[in-house]
């Protein structure tokens, strides 16, 4: 069943042209030759895969980067020509559809070389991978003293192609001198392959977070840029603090229902909020199921009518309850709430929103679920 504007419960506003301004605002920030690897799994953060990848083709980006190879054939299906690198660990079962697909998987151990090897030999078919180096995330990679055993073994397979070599900087935003100490472990790795190994491969370690201590001179050459593009502002002090990126993603709901109530009155499951004045409530049509964060309660705030409006007791599956005593004027049902976004006098942003409830900015953004709408502005550059 369609429905009119009016009738949406809860939405989500995604600005394409936001993102593509934050992308060339981010390009500009960065060195000339470093290539822009876009990364768009979990549905572009929550954004919607497709929409956001075909505004990123037409900004021109060089490549993307997704979790698995469902999201790879999505954007197989959006248009072609743009590599596809798959960060997360592939599966046994997967290794004939990747081939299939030519996407680029991240490789980190010599089992997934030897198999990938063979593979390639069998079909006479060359096959494009990068190469991961745990240098300290404990995660995927191989383990970065064994980095030379690894090459050996790939120089045994004709077929393999060395395309890239990267790392994961566990603690970027943290840990300055945890964060060189990889970058250290990185670089001595990169000195066992010879300078024919590494002609035309993109080595990268830096994402949104790494981007904060990124040396402008060395070896790097490619940075993987994934919540800096959706408008998430930089830490002050970091390498692209002085890049103005604005919010691509506001979330709202409506007002369901208005009430009266005295004072003492418990609210919400539980009884973890009693009402300390005779109060107006406002029932908003959005809870959980629509992907707010339960540990809102009691915490965050929402806006409407231009104003800050606390929510009371519980974030329950479908409805939410925030006290609209101090709002100037009357509020109706079908009154837009705001639980991410802006009004002429407030903003709650999505490091705020992601403050109260305990979160990080990329699980608010993923966080959102397929029961709230989303809505796509196609605004120009300008």
């Amino acid at each position: 069943m369609s429905a009119s504007p009016d009738q949406i419960r809860a939405w989500a506003t995604i600005n394409l042209g936001a993102i593509e301004r934050n992308l060339r605002a981010i390009r500009r920030a960065l060195p000339a030759h470093l290539r822009y690897i876009s990364v768009v799994k979990a549905n572009a953060y929550g954004h919607g895969l497709a929409p956001v990848v075909t505004r990123l083709m037409q900004a021109r980006v060089d490549l993307f980067a997704v979790a698995n190879l469902d999201e790879a054939a999505q954007i197989r299906e959006v248009g072609t020509g743009w590599p596809i690198l798959i960060l997360s660990v592939l599966l046994p079962s997967e290794y004939e559809e990747a081939l299939h697909l030519k996407v680029l998987p991240i490789l980190s151990s010599p089992a997934e070389v030897e198999a990938f090897g063979l593979l390639a030999a069998k079909r006479d078919q060359p096959f494009a991978f990068h190469l991961k180096v745990d240098s300290g995330m404990g995660r995927l990679g191989v383990w970065y003293p064994e980095v030379g055993n690894i090459l050996q073994l790939i120089r045994k397979f004709p077929h393999l192609r060395l395309e890239g070599l990267c790392t994961h900087l566990s603690s970027a935003d943290t840990d300055t001198d945890f964060t060189q100490l990889q970058r250290q472990r990185f670089k001595d790795c990169l000195k066992l392959f010879s300078e024919e190994d590494l002609k035309g491969v993109l080595v990268h370690a830096d994402n949104s977070a790494g981007l904060e201590s990124f040396p402008t001179t060395g070896p790097f050459n490619a940075a993987r840029v994934g919540l800096a593009q959706f408008g998430i502002r930089p830490k002050p002090g970091s390498f692209l603090s002085a890049t103005l990126v604005e919010p691509v993603l506001s979330f709202h709901a409506r007002v369901g229902l208005i009430k009266h109530l005295p004072a003492g009155v418990p609210i919400s499951y539980g009884q973890t909020h009693k009402l300390r004045r005779d109060s107006r409530i406002a029932i908003l049509t959005a809870g959980y199921a629509d992907g707010l964060s339960t540990s809102l309660s009691n915490r965050g705030q929402v806006i409407v009518k231009d104003s800050l409006c606390p929510i009371l007791g519980r974030v329950t599956m479908d409805q939410t309850i925030v006290d609209i005593t101090d709002v100037s004027g009357p509020v109706e049902p079908g009154e837009v709430a705001t639980f991410i976004g802006t009004s002429p006098s407030h903003e709650i942003s999505v490091s705020q929103y992601a403050l109260w409830s305990g979160q990080i900015e990329w699980e608010v953004l993923c966080s959102l679920s397929a029961r709230t709408r989303r809505i796509y502005q196609k605004d120009s550059l300008i």
